[in-house]
This record gives C-alpha cells, structure tokens and sequence, in this order.
C-alpha cells in the first residue's frame, strides 16, 4: 500500500476522523499553523473540541459519508476501522487515506533532533518535562503530547528550532511510523493486549521501535525495568540508562520528600553530581519522569542544572492529578490514569492531600483491558476509603455482554474494599452529594470522559450559586 505524504498537499484540506482524541486534537492545530485547512468529525463532542474550533478546524459530530466531501486527503487514527462511513466514502471518491502515526511521523521526519517518548505509563508527563525544559532554554522546539501543557498552549507548538518532541505509543505499533534520533523508555507493561499477544511480544516491538536509533543518536531508558533494561542492551547506538538504583547512569541521591510528597534529590550522572532538582509534582513516579527528562535534554545539549531549574516550577500536564474544584467542602481532583498501576500511584499521592476521606472514581477504560488485567483492578484502589466504578468507557470497542463494572464492584468487595457501582455521571455526582463532606477528597481516574464529570458538577455548583 502506497502510503501518501503530507507535503504533497500544499493549503489542501486534511479531513481528520476522531478529531477529538488527545493526539488528533493536537494534529489538527498543527496542520493549520502549517497552513492547511482542516475539517474533522467525532463521535461525541469531547473537552477537547472548543481548542480544535478555535484554532480554526470545521468539526462535524456524527460520522456521516459527506463529511469527507472536498477533501484533498483524509487521515483517520487507529481506532476508527474500514467500514466507517467517512473511510468507505473516501475509498469510493479515490481521496487518499493515511493512519494517524503516519501522519506525526511524517511532521516529524523533518526534524534534525526528533526525540521520541515510549512507555506504558509517564509518557505525557515525561515529554512536557522535557518541552517545557527546551523551551524554557532557547530551544524552540516543536511538541506533540498526548494531554495539555499551559507551558506550551496546549498538546501542541510549532516551533523553529532543530527538535521535534513526542509522545510515542505503543498501541497498535504506531510508534513504528516515527524515526527517532533520541529515544526514552519510561517502562514495558502488560498493556494494550488487544492488538498484542502478550508482553514478550510488546517488549519486542518496543526493541524494533529502539533499534530505529541511529548511531549518532541515543536511547534513553529506565534501568530498573528488567525489560527496559534488556532492550537497552541489545542496541547498537549509545545508551544511558535512568533510575532509582545506583547502577543506573542518571539516579538520585539524598533523596526527600516533603509534607505534599514532592521529592527533592542530587542528581547523579556518571558518579558525579551534576544538579540538585526540587520537584513541584508529588511522587517518586514523578521524580523518575524528571530524570528521564533531564538525561534526553542532556542528549539535546540543555545542561542538567539548566534542566533542574525548569523543573523546579514544572506543575505537571492537565488531568495529571489536577484539582478541579471542591463539592460540600470536598475537595475534587481528576487524574489521567485508566490502569491498575496508574491509578495506584495516583491514589498514593491523593491519599498524602487528604485530610479525611478518600473515594476513587474510577471509569474502567475498554473492555479488553478490563479483562485482561481484571485482578490487578481488583486492589489497585485499596488506598481509598470508598471506590466508585462508573459503567466502562467503551472507546474503540464494541460491548461482547460478558463484562461490566458490576463484576469489578463484586470483585473489589470479595477483597474487602468499600466499593460502589454508580453506572452514569449523574448517579456518580448524586452519590458524591449525598455522602461527601468537608476534608474528604475525591479522585476522578481514567482516559476517557471521566474529567467531564468534574466539569459537571462545576456546572452545578455555579448553577446553585446563581
């Protein structure tokens, strides 16, 4: 399959499918200050619709076959299939069609210093460390981030310097599309196991996206991961690895936390102290993210105190444990986090916040994701006084009818956690009326529309109030 490139469609008309997504939003904006026209359509109108409008992109909602009339090339992300209207009406018309990987691969082919960010879990927070600490620096990078960063107006800038900077996934072996020179690697997990076998063949994808690395380049990687680790090994182009343990490259010493559980550590490269970095995101999770961004701007030429300085007022990307407003005197947060191990460090951070009680949201994202880490779901909000379990956010996938949210109530509960199945966002907000009270804190977790039940019930509040 010939694959069509973007260049050759010069102030043309690039239709997008799935518009709303974190990465597509963050294209759209792209293709127009590049001077494209965009238009795109989603099935629901997101959180994310109101930027993608006002930059300037004509949105439809619904998928419907003459939304793709007039236009010059139609790019569609991986969840959208063959048999969707607007790719069906393209195929008859002849409009060419491209995957969305191929698309950010492309933008970023054009880079001198494209710098890729891969994992399971930190991608977006490690890659805004990183843009925000080459902008803050003179570098002048362009940006491509799966969540929001005010330090960058959004989750995307163009810029006019020599990097190009984004986050990589995994899903689907999309991260294949792109053609790195620097690489970091938070982690390899068990995920996406709809469209992997298992993690041995994850590890081994991720081992053919690194091994994409040029000579002159460098692959950067999390050394305490056993599988990270065993990649980085097994490459040809430079490598440094990041970490907790001393044997790692880059790793902290005399590391504390404050009362809010934001670490403060020296940072050790080579055997030697380069900086001293106070973080302002609570975590060790975090302080892990931070060394992998100060190791790739180090590839980039930033100094690591140069790095530790931006990082000092770095407050983290939107949905990344981000307080959204209060209800009854209880405090309200949303998180990004949809699996087991995410939401287990975001609740350890929430937990250190919380004056009384504790309650996890959570929106179990995909079916098969549900199913195959169904135990790990079981325990991952033992930190909470009381679990709520919203209906599962379908995404890309249809329902098969043998799972929903009340099997994981009744699991949780088997395992001893005070859990709660609120199937909608209107039973989950009542619940939360009724029940919370001043000093508790309540935590949103998922990558679906959970973060709009915030918005909800903000609405509610300024309603009430007037």
């Amino acid at each position: 399959m010939t694959i069509p490139h973007i260049w050759d469609y010069p102030g043309g008309r690039i239709h997008l499918i799935g518009i709303g997504g974190s990465s597509m939003s963050g294209l759209a904006r792209m293709l127009i200050e590049k001077g494209y026209r965009v238009s795109g359509s989603d099935r629901t109108d997101g959180y994310l619709m109101d930027s993608v409008r006002a930059s300037g992109a004509e949105v439809m909602i619904g998928h419907r076959a003459e939304n793709v009339h007039g236009a010059d090339l139609v790019v569609y992300s991986a969840a959208v299939h063959e048999d969707n209207p607007e790719r069906s009406e393209a195929k008859r018309l002849g409009i060419p069609q491209m995957e969305r990987a191929y698309l950010l691969g492309q933008l970023m082919s054009f880079s001198a210093l494209p710098i890729a960010v891969c994992g399971a879990h930190g991608k977006t927070t490690t890659t805004s460390m990183l843009a925000q600490i080459l902008v803050e620096n003179g570098c002048d990078p362009s940006v491509h981030i799966g969540g929001s960063l005010d330090a960058i107006g959004g989750s995307t800038r163009v810029g006019q310097g020599s990097a190009f900077v984004a986050e990589a996934c995994e899903y689907n072996r999309s991260f294949l599309q792109i053609h790195p020179k620097i690489t970091v690697t938070t982690n390899i997990d068990a995920e996406h196991l709809d469209c992997y076998r298992d993690i041995d063949e994850i590890q081994a994808t991720f081992a053919q996206f690194m091994s994409m690395v040029p000579e002159d380049g460098a692959a950067i990687g999390n050394g305490d991961d056993p599988r990270v680790k065993a990649v980085l090994e097994g490459l040809r182009c430079p490598v440094e690895t990041y970490g907790m343990g001393e044997e790692n490259d880059w790793h902290p010493a005399n590391l504390t936390e404050d009362g809010e559980g934001c670490c403060a550590y020296d940072i050790v490269h080579g055997g030697e102290t380069v900086a001293h970095v106070q973080l302002a995101v609570p975590g060790q999770f975090n302080a892990m993210d931070a060394l992998g961004a100060i190791a790739a701007a180090a590839a980039a030429g930033v100094a690591p105190e140069e790095s530790a300085r931006v990082l000092a007022h770095f407050t983290g990307a939107h949905r990344r444990f981000e307080k959204t407003g209060t209800l009854n005197g209880c405090e309200m947060y949303t998180d990004y986090g949809h699996n087991p191990v995410e939401m287990r460090n975001a609740l350890s951070i929430a937990r250190k916040h919380c004056r009384g009680r504790l309650i996890a949201v959570m929106q179990p994202h995909t079916f098969s994701r549900v199913k195959t880490l169904f135990d790990d779901y079981l325990t991952c909000t033992e930190a909470a006084d009381i679990t709520l379990v919203t209906d599962i956010c379908a995404a890309r996938e249809a329902d098969p009818g043998d799972i929903n949210s009340g099997m994981l109530v009744e699991g949780m509960r088997r395992h001893g956690i005070d859990a709660v199945w609120t199937p909608s966002f209107d039973d989950t907000e009542n619940w939360l009326r009724e029940h919370v009270r001043p000093g508790d804190l309540a935590l949103t977790m998922g990558c679906g529309d959970i973060n709009m039940l915030n918005v909800q019930i903000n609405r509610h509040e300024q309603e009430r109030q007037t």
